[in-house]
């Protein structure tokens, strides 16, 4: 793990997505932090050690999921599938389906495997999933601004984790989508790639930004807080909002809490989903696993 001495820096941003203002000054404390992603290799020591069954594997019930159809109750994930011709970005049923058989030891369906796979993060893990990996390997999953803090590397105000430019000197910096999202891929790139494969940030630490969306510990919140008027009064160790406020309001019917996701994935791509930055936050339900949704893990230091 690599070890973070904390700080203040500025969360957020005023420039991009609404859920992302306004930026304000936080300070967290010092922590370690996994280098990297969890990694199929190092999930799979986990399920061997312990026999856990993850939430993609397991069967739903109906009473978590009223109005379900029965035949959609199976075990199963969400698997990014690229369409062969340009479609209505606004319907993400058009590159999004719900595999049966999908999960961590089958990314992409129930004839994939993980085989070769052993370096790639971990994916088709739901909330609960990385909470309990992390209490076993006798960690913890970070708060939105640690994350954030981490994934910066020190360029406190930068647009990305390297810099302000994107791919400077036509260099990709991260595994983003390399073409016009969803049908177009340059170099046939549309999965996750192995971590620490694109340069490290500042801190040392890898993939960051893009590969995989990472798990956070922190409840949802649709905006962040005003800055703070005084130094002596900038937050310090924020935990995000109330679980409450979480629920997707435009689904009040559905009463599944959600948390922050942070980094972007290897589906983030200039023409649809610019969150390939360290400001750039998601909404996830906690009982949602797809093929690009990892985490890592912290220890925050003993104050």
């Amino acid at each position: 793990m690599v070890f973070i001495a904390g700080g203040t820096f500025r969360m957020g941003s005023d420039q991009h997505y609404a859920e992302e203002a306004p930026a304000h000054r936080v300070t967290v404390g010092g922590f370690w932090i996994d280098p990297t992603p969890v990694t199929n290799r190092a999930f799979r020591k986990f399920v061997s050690a312990t026999g856990y069954v993850t939430i993609a594997e397991k069967k739903p019930l109906a009473k978590d999921y009223p109005g379900a159809l029965p035949h959609m109750l199976r075990a199963g994930s969400l698997v990014f599938t690229p369409p062969k011709y340009a479609v209505d970005l606004s319907d993400w049923r058009a590159w999004w389906h719900f595999k049966f058989g999908a999960n961590w030891r089958h990314p992409y369906g129930r004839n994939s495997t993980i085989i070769g796979l052993g370096d790639h993060p971990v994916v088709h893990i739901a909330y609960r999933d990385a909470a309990a990996y992390a209490e076993w390997a006798g960690k913890e999953l970070p708060s939105e601004a640690e994350w954030e803090f981490a994934a910066r590397g020190g360029l406190d105000g930068a647009e990305f984790a390297w810099g302000d430019e994107f791919m400077p000197g036509g260099r990709s910096m991260a595994n983003t989508w390399p073409g016009v999202f969803p049908h177009e891929a340059r170099d046939g790139q549309q999965r996750t790639s192995p971590v620490a494969a694109f340069p490290p940030n500042g801190y040392g630490l890898y993939d960051m930004i893009g590969n995989v969306w990472e798990w956070t510990g922190d409840w949802w919140s649709s905006h962040h807080e005003a800055d703070a008027a005084k130094p002596c009064c900038i937050p310090r160790n924020p935990r995000g909002g109330a679980e409450a406020a979480s629920y997707d309001p435009c689904a009040p019917e559905i009463r599944i809490p959600r948390k922050v996701l942070k980094g972007g994935s290897h589906l983030c791509a200039p023409n649809y989903c610019r969150r390939y930055r360290p400001a750039a936050r998601h909404a996830e339900p906690v009982d949602t696993s797809t093929s690009h949704v990892g985490f890592r893990c912290i220890i925050r230091a003993q104050t």
